[in-house]
């Protein structure tokens, strides 16, 4: 199934464009430091589902599981067509040790979501209808202390409002052969996800790789636009698979005001284009399930330059407007592998995941992302739903992402050679799930270089950051005895 329905949604996207709040500081100029540059999120792909966020919940959203249930964890049936999902996830974060200053960040949402079987409400054969409203608040620790701009909450972002996150019709077709999607939708939820990436709260990892959002307008949850993909399998095992999309880019859509029911296309700059060829296995199928997948995004819509004004000049110290661009693309390849399973009846085990982005068009910031993590399922044999996770990720930045910086560090009279370029960050992190309902996460985390783009005249590097985190997710129709999570007798 390739829909981000409320049953399988990825839900924690990354942090909207300039969602972060600024940390105070001087400025060293007057009238030249400029407001931190739009970036699309992170966003979200995380499972704010205590059942979900568990590694067998994300296999089961998948179809990865040994006997497949019949919903996903979490899910309230009516028993006519109607099921339901309510969560809540919070993701709390401190820094005792580097930024550019230390402090405590907590931010969370409340997600709810509706999935309408039309064949059994209406009789419409391979149709359903997808409906999900979130609510998200609190504040970012990247943005108020750390100071760089990948989060390390990716619940963070898109607005801390609510908002009609999704609302779509999808349609099976030809033995389920082709299956499309239409209507309020955000690119993030189909494309460059993995049901391993929300194990871990980092916003370079979950839901989609970084750099998508900060080379491309691909959009992101819990924004949505006009859009449409399809998704081909091309062999009879379904194994073999051709996907494409096409979303509109609306930045109007990304302002912390924005509710999501204002659909029109008046602010429209465009649209973005995923494409990807694959092939993807289950329990059901294979005794290692894997995904591995090549594609490409392509942006055909407006960009602020990154270092250009209006009039042709450098906007960081002339404080103009930033010249406007159009089109920008990249490539990218990944993969997701289970390596390791003792109980071939049985879900546990580990896996490995992958990802490698190059960007191909436009005037890019970052020139390449890489990442590499593991998620073992099953720690002890009493805690079958337990995970241990590891990922690292290294974002690096481009000479025209860095010349702001560089710039303003000449300016002082400081050597503009003098910053790094790349920016990595490393998370381990245990998954508890306390209960079917609830599951805990704590984390470290660990922040070589962080970027500091958002403050080009700062004259020192900001310092590596060590930060201490938790992910709690609560599947309340679990709770209420309504549905069923991971152990539910």
């Amino acid at each position: 199934m390739i829909a981000v329905t409320a049953a399988s949604a990825q839900q924690a996207p990354t942090e909207a464009p300039g969602a972060e709040a600024p940390i105070v500081q001087p400025k060293l100029r007057p009238a030249t430091a400029r407001a931190a540059r739009p970036r699309t999120a992170q966003g979200d792909q995380s499972q704010g589902i205590a059942g979900t966020d568990s590694a067998q919940g994300n296999a089961a959203r998948q179809g990865q599981t040994a006997a497949p249930p019949k919903l996903p964890p979490g899910t309230f049936d009516l028993g006519n067509g109607l099921t339901f999902l309510l969560n809540y996830t919070s993701e709390s974060a401190a820094n005792p040790i580097g930024g550019i200053r230390q402090g405590t960040a907590y931010a969370a949402q409340i997600f709810f979501g509706i999935d309408a079987d039309l064949n059994r409400l209406a009789g419409i054969e391979g149709a359903s209808l997808h409906s999900i409203v979130t609510q998200r608040h609190g504040r970012s620790l990247s943005g108020d202390f750390i100071g760089n701009d990948t989060s390390v909450q990716e619940i963070y972002g898109g607005g801390q409002t609510a908002r009609l996150t999704q609302h779509s019709w999808q349609q099976k077709l030809f033995d389920n052969r082709l299956d499309f999607e239409v209507g309020r939708l955000n690119g993030q939820g189909a494309f460059l996800g993995s049901p391993l990436y929300c194990n871990f709260q980092n916003n370079a990892t979950c839901g989609s790789p970084t750099f998508t959002f900060k080379t491309t307008n691909f959009t992101f949850f819990p924004t949505s636009s006009w859009a449409g993909h399809a998704k081909i399998w091309l062999d009879e095992e379904r194994t073999y698979f051709f996907h494409i999309g096409a979303y509109e880019v609306n930045p109007s859509l990304l302002l912390p005001t924005d509710n999501g029911i204002d659909w029109s296309t008046r602010k429209a700059t465009g649209a973005v284009i995923p494409i990807e060829v694959g092939y993807s296995t289950t329990f059901d199928n294979d005794l290692m399930p894997r995904n591995y997948g090549i594609g490409a995004v392509v942006d055909r819509s407006k960009y602020n330059d990154p270092v250009r004004d209006v009039l042709g000049g450098s906007s960081l110290f002339s404080g103009l407007d930033p010249f406007t661009q159009f089109g920008r693309s990249l490539v990218y390849a990944r993969f997701d592998q289970m390596v390791w399973r003792p109980d071939p009846t049985q879900p546990q085990g580990l896996s490995l995941f992958g990802v490698a982005m190059q960007s191909t068009g436009g005037r890019q910031i970052q020139d390449y992302f890489l990442e590499l993590g593991a998620v073992q399922t099953g720690t002890f044999a009493d805690r079958p739903y337990d995970t241990v996770g590891f990922v690292v990720s290294t974002q690096k930045y481009s000479s025209l992402g860095l010349a702001n910086i560089r710039a303003a560090r000449a300016s002082q009279g400081l050597n503009p050679r003098d910053i790094a370029t790349q920016q990595i960050m490393m998370e381990l992190n245990y998954g508890i799930q306390l209960s079917p309902a609830a599951r805990l996460t704590p984390q470290l985390q660990y922040i070589v270089n962080p970027d500091q783009t958002r403050f080009p005249f700062r004259p020192k590097p900001i310092p590596d950051a060590f930060v201490l985190g938790a992910k709690f997710s609560c599947d309340l129709f679990t709770l209420f005895g309504l549905a069923k999570g991971p152990g539910s007798i």
